[in-house]
């Protein structure tokens, strides 16, 4: 009998592969790691044959896991993958060279070269996206530029998990959700756009085809079943990009839903029925894996990172107690934090430490405290760290508001979401409830998995989401923290325009 679903979420720093039956519950995970080759400043790049071996590896120990479990017994494989790469494969699936990942950054030449042949504004109106060299098209030009046998020569141009879906299947095809990371996604008519492929002189022919995150595409293929092992016509369905699935493994799947993701970077998405064009750019929007529905989002980039940073340069009392206790350092600072009031004795923090995407789009930007007299505490710096990543993400949340957009609460996943505290802070910044889950890191293998299952069956629809990772906590709003919060949130905002001209003045002549 076919009982179970095993998801693979091809990750930045390795493959996770998941199993879960039928009721949703999650039955064991392997993980295999891989690497990232640096080459020159901007370069980020990853072999697809690191990939498959981790996929192979991945499913091999998973199964080994499993006693008595049966390669028959698997409903379907179904990826996740990172976004916003390019992966030059040929006919037979095999890359012809490294992948271009979501941090390459070398194209920016391409992307102006695409900006004085279509207006930027009708880039973002058609595919939701700023043009911009960390997507698909630009990165596929600087192949064309640089590389022009290996663009000549490829048969499609592809992502991290279609590439491993082309190899198990013979397949070549991708969704909504990872299709509208490539600057070449009309969102609206569900369709590669014409306009944009015109202009940037693209073939069409080099594109996958579009499927559904939820569709069987193939199955897996006799010449490489011993290799992964399972049997040959395993079925296989396409899945979606990490960002989409991590929102349906944190329940976001119907219009009102909204998670927050608190790791490293961090971002805001929702559900929604339509796209949201934000008249400031400040937002952008994806495919959702769901099918019809559409993924706003605003990523930030140091927000976990920002704490890291606080943890490193102001928590040596706190790292060395925590160490003698065997706990947390996170778990003293904010215990720290936490005898500083809201607002930090009106001390402000700017998270830029590594410049930032949504919602300023300034990679000129710069960390800074504000306001910091000789009366400020160690406990009201690493409180302001927490305050001002929020008060960043709350101008993401504002703008998903000003379009007219209903959140009933925050859902909160991600390792930064452990935190109660953080949680608290969120509550009364976002005037919003915030809803602790109660599975905060395989989010993302379990919306694969809720796709597969959903595609082949063995799950009803994307309802069994909000079943398999249940709300553990609910934070409320202090009205009393709310109202001073809200006081001094518009500081915060100015504090960044403001120096806007100073963060300038340090690039070019620092």
């Amino acid at each position: 009998m076919k009982n179970y679903i095993l998801a693979h979420d091809l990750g930045t720093t390795g493959n996770k592969a998941t199993l879960y039956d039928r009721e949703g519950k999650l039955v064991g995970s392997a993980f295999f790691a891989y690497g990232t080759e640096f080459a020159h400043p901007g370069w980020a790049e990853q072999n697809p044959e690191d990939w498959w071996q981790a996929v192979c590896g991945s499913t091999k120990a998973l199964l080994a896991q499993v006693p008595g479990l049966k390669g028959s017994e698997i409903a379907c494989i179904v990826f996740s993958g990172q976004m916003m790469g390019c992966v030059p494969l040929d006919k037979n699936a095999r890359p012809l060279r490294n992948a271009l990942i979501w941090a390459d950054q070398r194209s920016v030449d391409q992307e102006k070269w695409v900006g004085e042949r279509i207006a930027p504004a009708d880039v973002y109106r058609i595919t939701g996206h700023r043009l911009s060299a960390s997507y698909s098209l630009t990165k596929m030009l600087w192949l064309r530029d640089h590389q022009p046998e290996i663009y000549q020569s490829t048969y499609k141009f592809v992502h991290a998990k279609d590439a491993m879906v082309a190899r198990l299947t013979g397949v070549f095809v991708t969704e909504p959700s990872d299709g509208s990371s490539m600057n070449l996604y009309d969102l609206e008519s569900g369709d590669w756009s014409s306009r944009i492929i015109d202009a940037a002189g693209v073939n069409r022919e080099q594109l996958p085809e579009l499927k559904r995150s939820i569709d069987v595409v193939g199955e897996l293929l006799p010449s490489v079943a011993d290799e992964v092992g399972l049997p040959a016509g395993t079925p296989v369905v396409i899945g979606g990009g990490d960002g989409a699935c991590a929102a349906v493994g944190a329940g976001v799947w119907r219009e009102g839903a909204a998670y927050n993701y608190i790791g490293s970077s961090s971002w805001i998405a929702l559900s929604t029925p339509k796209p949201i064009f934000d008249p400031d750019y400040k937002t952008f929007t994806f495919g959702h894996i769901v099918p019809n529905m559409f993924m706003p989002t605003g990523t930030m980039q140091a927000a976990g990172a920002s704490y890291q940073w606080s943890r490193d340069q102001l928590g040596e009392l706190e790292a060395q107690a925590a160490k003698a206790l065997g706990v947390s350092t996170y778990e003293l600072m904010n215990l720290k934090a936490e005898s500083s009031p809201p607002g930090a004795n009106s001390l402000f923090y700017l998270p830029y430490l590594l410049g930032e995407r949504s919602p300023r789009w300034n990679p000129r930007a710069r960390g800074a405290f504000i306001g910091l007299t000789i009366r400020h505490t160690r406990a009201d710096m690493l409180r302001a760290v927490l305050e001002g990543v929020t008060y960043n993400l709350r101008v993401i949340l504002d703008a998903f508001r000003r379009q007219g957009t209903q959140i009933e609460a925050m859902r909160v996943i991600g390792g930064g979401a452990r935190g109660r505290f953080w949680n608290r802070i969120m509550a009364d910044i976002y005037g919003l409830p915030i809803q602790r889950l109660a599975i905060l890191e395989e989010a993302t293998s379990m919306g694969a998995a809720v796709a597969g299952g959903v595609g082949v069956g063995l799950y009803k629809d994307f309802s069994i989401s909000e079943q398999m990772n249940a709300i553990v906590e609910t934070v409320h709003p202090d009205p009393v923290a709310q109202a001073t919060y809200d006081r001094l949130y518009p500081i915060f905002d100015a504090a960044y325009t403001a120096l806007v001209p100073v963060y300038d003045m340090i690039t070019e002549r620092g």
